[in-house]
């Protein structure tokens, strides 16, 4: 095993085996949503990003940061392909809570071929998506836990990853298999970090799976999920701010300031 991927191995927290199969790539993506946050609190602190695979192992492995998509699915993808695992980096349209559609592409996913079969990952949402890897199988419906997802096709965006809820099935992003390449990625992370109509520098925007829920930040406000509730708070001190972050993401930023217009 080479230092560099067992070192991220041990970021994710995990020690099972490393055979490219299913079952270790299933494993891998929920020890990834358990310890590796979405955030953009560099965008927030004026931040230039770096999406080179070496400046992403810094941030990520090293320093213990998280990111978002452009960032930890790129490395994702690396550390998988390290690993054995055909990768397909593919560049997706996030329908979820999208004002005017169709939205634009500003989103990295993965297509990743385990056991003859192909795969969705993703470990680059804020939000809610699957715990594993989706078969990349038309109508088929694939529950975890209490959620609920399939793949359809559509003659315009091609594949569709959808959600049950609400008693109904849910758009969350639509995506082809033509592969992206890395430039792509960098224009659509320089709109996402500079333009006036993004949302990813105004506020920040945490989010890291638990074992018993969520843990969420939508600019000042932590939101703590688990079975007894939804625990809501502000912290009232930079202080505050800063050990709340520790506690309920890992992240541990330079001495400055920590609030949500200044992360």
């Amino acid at each position: 095993m080479k230092p560099d991927v067992q070192a991220y191995l041990d970021r994710i927290g995990y020690g099972g085996s490393t055979a490219p199969n299913a079952e270790t790539l299933a494993a891998l993506q929920y020890a990834h949503l358990h310890a590796v946050p979405y955030e953009n609190l560099d965008l927030i602190r004026g931040i230039p990003l770096s999406l080179a695979i070496d400046r992403l192992y810094d941030k990520i492995v090293l320093r213990r940061r998280g990111g978002y998509c452009f960032e930890v699915n790129a490395l994702f993808g690396w550390l998988l392909a390290e690993l054995g695992f055909e990768v397909t980096n593919l560049f997706a349209r996030f329908w979820r809570g999208e004002p005017n559609p169709p939205p634009m592409l500003r989103h990295h996913v993965l297509k990743v071929k385990a056991d003859g079969a192909y795969y969705l990952c993703d470990v680059g949402v804020g939000g809610i998506i699957p715990r594993y890897p989706v078969v990349m199988a038309e109508h088929l419906e694939q529950p975890q836990g209490h959620e609920n997802y399939r793949l359809v096709r559509d003659d315009s965006f091609g594949w569709f990853l959808q959600e049950w809820k609400d008693e109904d099935w849910k758009p969350i992003y639509s995506f082809t298999e033509q592969p992206a390449l890395p430039v792509d990625y960098a224009v659509a992370s320089f709109w996402c970090e500079h333009s006036p109509e993004s949302f990813f520098h105004r506020r920040a925007m945490l989010s890291l799976r638990t074992e018993s829920g969520r843990n969420t930040v939508d600019g000042d406000e932590f939101r703590i999920f688990s079975p007894q509730g939804v625990h809501v708070f502000v912290p009232e001190t930079e202080e505050a701010r800063r050990e709340a972050l520790e506690r309920y993401f890992g992240i541990i930023l330079p001495e400055q300031a920590v609030n949500s217009n200044h992360a």
